[in-house]
């Protein structure tokens, strides 16, 4: 038996018991992959994060990520997550107010900025690996109302419901108001015979919950994610998804050139609140550059015991 140490931290949220949970093993060598799946399935929480050596010397460390259910590669809340806590235990220094640092993840090389003050981490931001791209058109709004516990007219079909991935799939559905948001409820069945197998399986439901704004009709939203697929019943903050929902909203907004931004908040009616800031830089109408930011608190500490495989 070898004893690990690992970290939980509350994501996207500046107090506990809010936010995303997360689970980090700081130093994630000698498990193989078997065993982490095995250990994200016993915290069952949206990810666990597994940091380990990067491949290469100009990167900082890699991360591999696991839901309860499969291992990804690129989640948003993890990566943000797991750079408040190697900042906040010293594994990685701050420079000043701004300590730049780049995670090897499946997608490839994710850029993250730690903020920080007086020598503590105080907010995270990552870039996006890759940019936005799209999937197959997806079922009609009438078979997305059935999975979803809705009626029909509660899915807007403009913006209407789209397909966006950068790195995890997810499906963009726009609903008409906060109570449609809260009635929403994934029907198991139909779920599996009209969403399982297609390209982006995971319905991410939003609408807006504020002000105008430049990067789409709003610029704060309200919003709820579902992945079955992933073993994630309901996810109270979804840093992937954010990065993808820039490529939902830019193609119906005014703004074709400059920076757009959107506020989101997420979890509320899990009873964990949580709040996203996402930045789009634009050029003659095409997305060039992604940006996803929040906070963490640090929740607790401890070590399991787990068994050698070889």
């Amino acid at each position: 038996m070898a004893r690990y140490a690992y970290y939980t931290l509350d994501v996207f949220t500046d107090r506990i018991f809010g936010g995303n949970p997360l689970a980090v093993f700081p130093d994630g060598r000698g498990l193989d992959t078997a065993q982490m799946q095995t250990v994200a399935r016993e915290f069952n929480i949206s990810e666990t994060v597994f940091v380990l050596p990067p491949d290469q010397p100009d990167h900082t460390r890699k991360l591999r990520i696991f839901t309860p259910g499969t291992e990804l590669p690129f989640a948003g809340h993890p990566t943000v997550g797991t750079a408040h806590l190697l900042a906040a235990i010293g594994e990685i220094p701050l420079e000043g107010p701004e300590t730049r640092i780049v995670f090897e993840e499946g997608v490839g090389p994710v850029p993250v900025t730690i903020y920080g003050a007086n020598g503590h981490p105080t907010q995270a931001q990552l870039s996006a690996a890759q940019m936005p791209e799209y999937g197959a058109p997806p079922p009609s709004n009438t078979d997305l109302a059935e999975v979803l516990s809705l009626n029909e007219d509660d899915i807007l079909s403009d913006p209407a419901p789209n397909a966006v991935s950068c790195g995890v799939g997810f499906l963009f559905i726009m609903l008409r108001d906060l109570d449609a948001l809260a009635r929403a409820q994934i029907r198991p069945e139909a779920w599996e015979r009209l969403l399982s197998d297609y390209w982006a399986p995971h319905p991410y439901l939003l609408t807006p919950s504020g002000s105008f704004g430049d990067g789409g009709p709003y610029s704060t939203y309200r919003a709820r994610m579902f992945a079955p697929s992933m073993g994630i019943v309901e996810d109270p903050a979804t840093g992937g998804a954010a990065t993808a929902l820039a490529g939902f909203l830019v193609p119906s907004g005014t703004l074709k050139n400059g920076t757009a931004c959107w506020s989101v908040d997420q979890g509320v009616e899990m009873g964990r609140p949580s709040r996203l800031e996402i930045e789009a830089d634009i050029s003659k109408g095409v997305i060039t550059g992604i940006r996803v930011s929040g906070s963490s608190v640090m929740v607790s500490q401890g070590e399991m015991e787990i068994q050698d495989n070889t």
